[in-house]
């Protein structure tokens, strides 16, 4: 008589079979809803019923008939005889390459914001196949793409996206950890330090900056802009005195390195600061200078851009309304391009204005 040590989806499914009953007819035999032998049909030999079914399939198994069980022995016979249906191969190397390609791809699209494209190249890959079953050029590949479906979460900004690129920035960071990758680990805990502080979470990111600015995993220009983005977080908290100093020795440095686009957001960012400050002047000359570093070469960038110049233009009553065509641009330009933390920041500073 067959016996079953430990039932699966597949002995469960050849126990069906044996039994001629459908789908549905073997869950009102056994007890359980439709949608539970439903799963075990689909994942097979990669799901193991609980404890309470376990022992119904020992029940129906042991009184089923002499003919149904020799069915079940055959069919057991022929699925350890057959190779595994193990789901979709791992991609040959050829693939590799194509994987690696579209996620090129993907960070050009996400450099534009064309979230639509950029997550179909992603996605394709990433339900391709399961990460148990990739060797370590697999694994990194599959780790760059939760990466950048991170920072496509993270650029469009709503609350639920802020939480599922923490969580995906989490897996990403683990098997980066898990290769060997120190630089790509410690780039993940910069883009998580990020997202706290665009969820509010401005002195814990604040603290992760600072630690990161010292971190010899990064490079040279990811620890500048870690110190930066100290500024950036003290600068939110109101701390603007010392966040300007921070920002100043941040733009030195950008500039030594000839990293033109970083210092042109220093130089925005220390604008902001300088307004925070109440030094409208120097505030003025720092945004005009960052407009003068060239044309931004994104609708991200463009909206940061007005946002800032808006938020500075509307703290003189003489150049209020000037802000507040500007504010009125850079509204469109993120609504059109799906950038909803951007519109929230837009929000926020037309609430002040009406409050002021």
């Amino acid at each position: 008589m067959a016996t079953v040590l430990n039932w699966t989806g597949l002995e469960a499914r050849a126990l069906r079979l044996a039994l001629r009953k459908s789908v549905r007819g073997f869950a009102e035999h056994l007890g359980v809803a439709v949608n539970t032998v439903s799963k075990w049909e689909k994942l097979l030999g990669d799901t193991t019923p609980q404890s309470d079914s376990q022992a119904m399939l020992d029940t129906v198994l042991a009184r089923a008939d002499a003919d149904a069980t020799a069915r079940f022995a055959h069919r057991l016979a022929e699925q350890e005889a057959a190779p595994r249906n193990l789901g979709p191969a791992a991609p040959t190397v050829a693939e590799y390459e194509t994987w690696a390609e579209d996620l090129e791809r993907a960070a050009v699209c996400l450099s534009r914001q064309d979230f639509g494209f950029a997550g179909t190249l992603l996605e394709r890959w990433l339900r391709r196949v399961p990460p148990r079953e990739l060797d370590d050029q697999g694994l990194y590949l599959y780790a760059r793409s939760l990466t950048l479906n991170g920072d496509m979460r993270r650029l469009q900004g709503t609350v639920r996206d802020l939480l599922t690129a923490t969580s995906l920035y989490g897996d990403a960071h683990s098997m980066f950890t898990a290769l060997g990758i120190p630089r790509r680990a410690a780039q993940l805990e910069l883009s998580l330090a990020v997202v706290a502080e665009m969820s509010g979470r401005l002195t814990p990111a604040a603290s992760r900056y600072e630690s990161l600015a010292a971190d010899e995993r990064l490079n040279r220009r990811d620890r500048v802009r870690a110190r930066l983005w100290v500024g950036t977080a003290l600068a939110k908290q109101g701390h603007n005195r010392s966040a300007i100093e921070l920002m100043h020795a941040a733009a030195r440095d950008f500039y030594d390195l000839v990293e033109p686009e970083d210092w042109a957001v220093s130089q925005q960012k220390l604008a902001l600061a300088h307004r925070g400050a109440g030094d409208l002047t120097h505030a003025l000359r720092h945004i005009a200078t960052a407009r003068s570093a060239g044309l931004p070469n994104s609708p991200l960038e463009h909206v940061q851009l007005d946002t800032a110049h808006a938020h500075i233009l509307l703290s003189d009553p003489a150049t209020a309304d000037e802000g507040r065509k500007t504010l009125a641009r850079a509204a469109v330009t993120a609504g059109q391009h799906g950038l909803k933390h951007q519109l929230r920041s837009i929000t926020s500073i037309r609430d002040n204005e009406d409050h002021a």
